[in-house]
């Protein structure tokens, strides 16, 4: 047994992620957060030590209607609209030592449905 909690294991894994990628003014970091009732998702500019632009499933109306998975796609959409106002076109994902899979994937797609690319 490895002896490192699931959090712990997680943000190893993000550490190693983040000395790969790096965000800067013109193609800012995604990075995704995932929490038991909601997803949390931001552009950082590393170089300025910057957010350019946020959304999180706390932004969404209260007759919102859907899953989590559902929620995801949504705030993803909603981050690609704010990015738009900000002038970003392009970003590097940070998946933040998520599995690219179930929420982490929808945002990502929602926010490619928005108009970002990455």
């Amino acid at each position: 047994m490895s002896g490192l909690t699931v959090r712990e294991a997680r943000l190893r894994r993000h550490r190693r992620v983040r000395g790969k990628i790096r965000g800067s003014a013109e193609r800012p970091r995604l990075l995704v957060f995932r929490s038991n009732r909601g997803v949390f998702a931001q552009l950082i500019d590393d170089d300025a030590g910057r957010t350019l632009a946020a959304a999180s499933w706390l932004e969404l109306p209260k007759s919102f209607k859907g899953d989590k998975t559902e929620q995801a796609a949504e705030v993803g959409k909603r981050l690609a609209a704010t990015a738009k106002k900000a002038g970003v076109e392009s970003v590097v994902f940070d998946r933040g030592g998520y599995l690219y899979h179930g929420r982490v994937k929808a945002l990502a797609e929602g926010a490619r449905e928005g108009g970002l690319s990455f």
